[in-house]
């Protein structure tokens, strides 16, 4: 009999705790403490980073902030089942490696076992309903460091629209300092995701220009008692090189606008993956809902540009 002792890594996958939709709703009703252990159970990566330096992570934590919107249709994600089947097909590809969601749409995939060995990382303020007249006030309503923690999540990301205009802003910046401190002690990557944004005609707009989002570069990485575990998640805009001038913090690209034609998206993303500082991509509606519906396909493409 050998006495090899196999680490938690080696030990096989556990068996996802449902199969369908329906066992979801049923074991919370039910068995609510069953997401605990099944978090404690689940199987991770033994590193943030794969081998080849580059992530590929898919993000669903538009709805939590009431932006349903993908492709042109105000009601593409009302349908949670086909959210949970889109991101379900994302994440089984060969390549993609893991999720950006709020608690509730990582647990149900949780649940259906689509997270074993997949990085996951927490969305953190969702506060800023989209439309609202409170939109730019991004609180934490979403997870907290605790909550990270507890999860054994590898990272947790927030929102920095920042708008010189509002004085609420500063609260903003004051919560996101303390958040990165936090995370940093207990030894998580703070994704932020900052934006000079001011509001037009009422609307909040983000200012995509080069200049602009350089300022909110300098602004986002100097939060926090420590840089150490601080990323950036970054628009794709014009003068890439200039923008990633301003950071030597690894730095992975957002999706864009789910309404550019798949093609100008796909080579302004291989663009700016060239660049040093760029690790990967993190991409939501732009794949979950492509304008032909092919998951697979869009999926296939943005990880044969990372990886």
């Amino acid at each position: 009999m050998s006495d090899t002792v196999l680490s938690p890594a080696d030990v096989l996958a556990p068996s996802p705790a449902c199969r369908t939709y329906a066992e979801v709703t049923e074991l919370r009703s039910r068995e609510p403490e069953a997401i605990g252990r099944a978090l404690a159970a689940r199987r991770r990566r033994k590193a943030f980073l794969p081998e080849d330096g580059r992530l590929m992570l898919v993000a669903a934590d538009h709805p939590a902030r009431g932006a349903l919107a993908a492709q042109g249709r105000a009601t593409a994600m009302y349908n949670r089942t086909e959210m949970l089947d889109r991101l379900r097909t994302a994440l089984a590809r060969p390549g993609v490696d893991g999720l950006l969601a709020t608690a509730d749409v990582a647990e149900d995939l949780l649940l259906l076992g689509a997270l074993e060995d997949k990085v996951v990382v927490a969305s953190m303020n969702r506060g800023g309903l989209a439309g609202a007249t409170f939109e730019l006030d991004d609180r934490m309503t979403g997870y907290d460091v605790a909550g990270v923690v507890e999860a054994r999540f590898d990272a947790a990301k927030m929102l920095n629209r920042i708008d010189l205009d509002d004085p609420g802003t500063v609260t903003m910046l004051e919560t996101a300092g303390r958040v990165v401190s936090e995370l940093a002690r207990a030894g998580i990557v703070a994704m932020l995701e900052p934006f000079m944004s001011r509001r037009v005609e009422g609307r909040v707009t983000n200012d995509l220009s080069p200049e602009a989002v350089i300022k909110s570069v300098h602004i986002a990485q100097g939060l926090g008692a420590t840089s150490a575990y601080t990323w950036l998640k970054l628009p794709v805009v014009a003068e890439m090189e200039r923008v990633m001038d301003a950071t030597t913090l690894p730095t992975l690209l957002l999706g864009g606008d789910p309404s550019r034609r798949p093609e100008e998206t796909y080579a302004s993303w291989r663009s700016a993956l060239a660049l040093p500082a760029v690790r990967g991509l993190v991409v939501g509606r732009t794949l979950l809902y492509p304008p032909d519906d092919d998951v697979t396909a869009a999926v296939d493409t943005a990880v044969a540009l990372v990886h």
